[in-house]
């Protein structure tokens, strides 16, 4: 599979999250996993993005820099939420409290679904029927 498939299988997973039981910490710590390897295609999608329109930092293997350069590039990026969740992901082996986790889970549905979710449709927009080639 390529990356944009794996984006939208995983995405078209974590969409469902809401359906599930919040209160099981199983569940939660399912969607937290989900979100995670949800965030990783995601800058890696971008990553191969930046490189087909030509720009320099796809060479960098760093996050925040895909992040940063892709909203740059793309105006329908909001910088602030994508930073929140390379800033959540990276906290996430510091969750020893089910509070904590909750509280992540909470802003997986409130903010960061709706980020992913917006960013297909915005690149299914703009690039249509190439998106299968990455």
């Amino acid at each position: 599979m390529k990356k944009y498939e794996n984006f939208c299988s995983n995405l078209a997973s974590l969409e469902r999250a809401d359906q599930e039981d919040l209160e099981n910490e199983f569940i939660i710590s399912g969607i937290i996993d989900k979100f995670s390897l949800q965030f990783e295609l995601t800058w890696k999608l971008l990553k191969e993005l930046l490189s087909f329109e030509g720009r320099n930092a796809a060479r960098t293997g760093s996050p925040r820099e895909i992040i940063k350069e892709s909203y740059a590039v793309y105006d329908f990026i909001d910088e602030q939420t994508y930073l929140a969740m390379l800033h959540d992901r990276n906290d996430m082996t510091h969750l020893y409290d089910g509070k904590a986790a909750r509280e992540l889970v909470t802003e997986i549905l409130r903010a960061y679904i709706p980020a992913f979710r917006d960013l297909k449709k915005n690149l299914e927009d703009k690039y249509g029927f190439r998106l299968q080639q990455f």
